[in-house]
């Protein structure tokens, strides 16, 4: 059976809860481990597809009493604990519409993207909630519900005390989804306005799963590791849709990254797929390759990149210290699913992405001043990234913004904002960004937000914001700052404003250095050049970027 016929083995019923749990409790599979939670101490708690499911069921059912349903907005701001992934299985089992924030966003992002996503209900500690939500609750009053996995606070219920109270309560049926019924939202950075939130619907599972059977090797049975935070994407489809839709048996790391932690998990574990980013692996890669020769690595068998371009360095690098060639692959928040890379049985080039997918169809193309685009087929000639829909991950647009969900399209292509050309063989190569869109520890960070956030300070006029290299997290973001008249651009100002910026956006979003300017580079309808500043920072001639356009990060 391949991946694109689960819908129709499971009858009417498409959802994801249907294909990760259902299918397998009914094939016989519910004492097969499903999820392996490590916690910060290394002890392991391994749930079976029948401990999941069940209480997976319980979830439901404490949302179903609290009249959560088909289409509410369930978020959860967690670390990777076992009540992000049984809040996600079960809002699907409600219907209901899933999404994760990261734990290290601050109040500011966390409000837009709960205001955006239209939130009822959300599961969180007691710590995030007195720290991050308590102070914005009373602009979010479509939030009905705040369950706290952890303490208690004003305004909000206990998870314990909430699931107690539906105990032995039948479970809670929901109308079966088709392909079509939408199951998650997540938040993608843009250039300008407010975070986009991407809908995803219940059929984006089978490419979710099949791209993981090519790419990555997910098999029934497979020990498996997404190193991916559920903030991102990536770590909701294949560190949890993606093992259990396959049948893989993942890995979930609650604790932080440390060098001889990762070996000593995938050792442990006997982990054969690990999903990870090139931040990571440059980390890995200063620990040299002697290090993980202490290890028994003998395990794996495929070790893949995401998230940021993948240095040539990091896959020589993999073949030093695994004597495996790491895989570039090259997907979107709005593509649902890989798109482009190497299969997990094909010869890696270095720098190179690889080839489209069965199915996908992609190419290289330049915008036309009609509006249409033109495809490129001279080899090397660099263009801009597109993809000719529809394909099966495809998101269904970008939540109430008819207006950004058409811009991101040319008839029947989608224009992915990504510079990149084929080489001699047709394999697709990343060149860069053709927006202004921070690529940083593989976050896709929109310069608006945290130019936003500095403009709430007092001393702040204007504020212009770019990513510049660096050589372990890709780009860092740096703010470029003109001050109101009567401030003065001190090291403590400079301290206070990046301190606000923490405060508001998080350490994930905040700018690392400020530069204060007495005017920033503009169009003539006053548009912030941030293209401008960044050739002015990196040294490279304003008046022609293609230097920039083609530089490689780090």
């Amino acid at each position: 059976m391949t991946v694109g016929q689960l819908a129709i083995a499971n009858g009417d019923d498409a959802s994801i809860s249907a294909l990760a749990l259902d299918r397998w409790l009914a094939a016989g599979a519910g004492e097969r481990v499903a999820l392996t939670f490590v916690g910060p101490d290394l002890r392991t708690d391994p749930w079976t597809w029948h401990r999941l499911a069940a209480e997976a069921e319980r979830f439901a059912s404490m949302f179903a009493a609290a009249g959560i349903g088909k289409g509410d907005g369930i978020f959860t701001l967690l670390g990777r604990v076992p009540a992000l992934y049984l809040t996600a299985l079960a809002a699907w089992r409600r219907r209901a519409v899933f999404s994760s924030l990261f734990a290290s966003f601050g109040p500011q992002p966390i409000a837009t993207r709960l205001h955006r996503g239209h939130a009822c209900a959300l599961v969180t500690t007691a710590d995030l909630y007195r720290r991050k939500i308590a102070a914005i609750r009373d602009s979010l009053p479509a939030l009905r519900d705040v369950f706290l996995i952890d303490g208690e606070a004003a305004g909000c219920q206990s998870l314990a005390s909430a699931l107690a109270a539906v105990e032995g309560a039948p479970p809670a049926v929901a109308a079966a989804a088709d392909a079509e019924t939408p199951a998650f939202v997540h938040f993608t950075s843009g250039t300008t306005g407010a975070p986009k939130g991407a809908v995803h619907v219940h059929g984006a599972a089978t490419a979710m799963a099949e791209s993981a059977r090519l790419v990555l090797g997910y098999a029934p049975a497979a020990k498996v590791w997404c190193t991916a935070d559920p903030g991102w994407i990536t770590g909701v489809a294949y560190g949890l849709i993606a093992p259990l839709v396959t049948g893989a048996s993942a890995i979930i790391d609650e604790g932080d990254f440390e060098i001889g932690r990762w070996y000593q998990l995938i050792a442990r574990h006997r982990v054969e797929s690990w999903y990870t980013s090139p931040t990571a692996l440059r980390m890995l890669m200063r620990g040299g390759v002697e290090l993980p020769r202490q290890y028994d690595l003998s395990s794996l068998r495929i070790v893949a990149s995401v998230g940021e371009p993948l240095n040539p360095e990091v896959v020589r690098w993999g073949e030093a210290a695994f004597g495996l060639s790491i895989r570039d692959t090259w997907w979107q928040t709005e593509t649902g699913s890989i798109l482009i890379a190497n299969g997990w049985n094909e010869t890696v080039v270095p720098g190179a992405l690889g080839y489209p997918l069965p199915g996908i169809d992609a190419a290289i193309v330049e915008r036309l001043p009609s509006g249409a685009v033109a495809e490129i087929v001279a080899p090397t000639d660099i263009g801009e990234l597109a993809i000719r829909r529809p394909w099966p991950g495809m998101f269904r647009g970008f939540l109430d913004d008819p207006e950004r969900t058409a811009q991101a399209f040319a008839g029947d292509w989608y224009l992915t904002g990504d510079l990149a050309r084929r080489d001699a063989a047709g394999r697709f190569r990343f060149v860069g960004r053709a927006d202004d869109i921070i690529s940083s520890a593989g976050h896709r960070i929109g310069p608006f937000e945290v130019e936003s956030a500095l403009m709430e300070h007092p001393s702040v006029a204007e504020a212009g914001v770019v990513g510049v290299p660096d050589p372990l997290i890709g780009e860092r973001v740096k703010a470029f700052v003109v001050l109101k008249p009567g401030y003065e651009g001190t090291p403590e100002l400079e301290r206070g404003l990046l301190a606000l910026a923490r405060r508001r956006l998080g350490p994930t979003l905040a700018p690392r250095e400020i530069t204060f300017m007495p005017a920033l580079p503009k169009t003539r309808s006053g548009k912030i050049l941030r293209r401008v500043l960044k050739c002015r920072e990196l040294g490279l001639p304003e008046g022609d970027l293609s230097t920039l356009e083609t530089a490689e990060p780090g």
